[in-house]
């Protein structure tokens, strides 16, 4: 009869259990659903559209255009970089000086390089 009881017991304790890891597994499912992605780029190019400029928005803007291979859109972000600032990191000079280079504006890639040679950082690529 104690046998019966403990069977019945452990038998009830794994199958509510084995139901509540279902129900886990659906809530998840049903949470994940209602979760947005974020497109976080989108919203610093709405931040900018509505007027607000700094460094490091355009840095952002400029620097996810050029890794998407956006490059019209980069030189955009990096004029306007530039047109704030010129003490910037000489990757700056490089990628803005690419992203012109793109659009077919060489006379102004060329004076961003020099610009670049004269900081004295410039490293050859192999």
């Amino acid at each position: 009869m104690q046998n019966r009881l403990v069977i019945l017991i452990l038998g009830t304790f794994f199958s509510f259990s084995a139901a509540a890891q279902n129900e886990k597994v659906f809530i998840t499912d049903k949470v994940s659903d209602t979760y947005a992605y974020v497109d976080v780029m989108k919203t610093y190019e709405r931040v900018a559209a509505k007027g607000y400029k700094s460094v490091d928005l355009f840095q952002k803007l400029g620097d996810s255009s050029y890794s998407h291979f956006k490059l019209e859109k980069a030189a955009e972000w990096y004029d306007k970089l530039f047109a704030m600032t010129a003490d910037l990191e000489p990757v700056y000079y490089y990628r803005y000086a690419e992203s012109l280079r793109f659009i077919c504006e060489n006379e102004k890639a060329d004076a961003i390089l020099e610009k670049l040679k004269t900081k004295g950082t410039v490293k050859k690529k192999v």
